[in-house]
């Protein structure tokens, strides 16, 4: 009897393991999908503040709320199941969606900088053509929209990193990167939209320290989102042209990618700082190669655009909603001290 009560033991102290084990590895593949990712991820937190930008601060929160919860229904209804299915019966299809998104990030980055260094002004600020009740929904519809095309290409090169998986590991890693990286999203993306409230309470402390802790958080907060925005663009084109690089060397096509290696190669060897400056190099070379794709995208889709009755500007043409919740054109106003 008590032989056979320690086999049972043993018996339930090596599924133990075997569950343990299950669970670092989904916990090392979310993180090694997440990782891959991290590109879309900073861009997407870089975009989403512009939508509820000069809202009455009161429904900030709350619209981020509702951003949120389409986000996840986005990414856990839509998007995964989908590419189970499409991993499961058609994964040869999997490259060619991954680079169909990379080509999406590659014009998007591309597009940002062409407007920074050549675009009119006046074209980011949209006026208010629509007041009233329906206002807030059209802005956070369309940021869902928005999101919806960030969380494919997330999922997508989350779904890349861990095809070796069985489907259901593959889920349960898909379903964790999902909610990890929107808590993390809109957590940020509610943390930045909120700090100047923070640093005018803070201000208006007794404390010396208080208020110009406040006053710097007040005074930074455009500084910060430009480089939240920088970093964002940059990371569109440098996990784009990435993207592109792998999949021509993958369908075939060596030749670009065999160049990057070739000169990451002399300072890969490099004592202690050579896996530095080889990833450097590696990720300069696919920035690059980013911003010319997009470059030659936007050749090809802007005359489209005037005779094809889709979009406006680009992926992120929903300044006119913006504009119309908040009342005016979709800049961050200066925060009024009673609001």
């Amino acid at each position: 009897m008590s032989g056979g009560l320690v086999a049972l033991l043993d018996d339930v102290a090596a599924l133990a393991r075997i569950a343990a084990a299950s669970v670092d590895d989904i916990a090392a593949g979310a993180a090694k999908a997440g990782a891959k990712a991290a590109g879309v991820v900073i861009d997407d937190a870089a975009v989403t503040p512009q939508y509820v930008s000069g809202a009455d601060p009161s429904r900030e929160l709350p619209m981020i709320k509702k951003i949120f919860w389409g986000s996840l229904r986005n990414k856990l209804l839509i998007i995964l199941p989908a590419l189970l299915l499409i991993s499961a019966f058609i994964p040869g299809v999997i490259p060619f969606i991954l680079m169909l998104g990379g080509t999406y990030l590659c014009y998007e980055g591309a597009e940002k900088v062409w407007h920074k260094f050549f675009g009119h002004h006046e074209d980011k600020e949209a006026p208010a053509v629509e007041r009233g009740p329906g206002a807030e929904s059209k802005v956070v519809k369309g940021a869902i929209t928005t999101d919806f095309i960030l969380s494919c290409e997330i999922m997508v090169i989350s779904m890349n990193e861990v095809g070796d998986a069985s489907i259901w590991a593959r889920a349960a890693i898909l379903v964790v990167v999902a909610i990890a990286i929107t808590i993390l999203v809109y957590g940020a993306v509610g943390l930045i939209v909120k700090m100047d409230d923070i640093g005018l309470h803070l201000a208006k402390k007794e404390s010396a320290g208080s208020q110009r802790l406040g006053g710097l958080l007040v005074k930074g907060m455009p500084a910060v989102l430009a480089v939240i925005t920088l970093v964002g663009t940059v990371a569109m084109l440098w996990v784009g042209g990435h993207i592109m690089l792998v999949g021509a060397s993958d369908l075939g096509w060596h030749a670009p990618y065999d160049l990057v290696h070739a000169l990451e190669h002399p300072v890969a060897g490099l004592a202690v700082v050579g896996g530095i400056l080889g990833w450097l190099v590696n990720t300069l070379c696919s920035a690059i190669v980013g911003l010319a794709w997009g470059l030659v995208v936007m050749a090809i889709l802007h005359p489209l655009k005037k005779v094809l009755p889709f979009g406006k500007k680009d992926g992120h043409e929903d300044g006119e909603a913006r504009a119309a919740a908040a009342g005016h054109s979709s800049g961050k106003p200066d925060v009024d001290p009673a609001g």
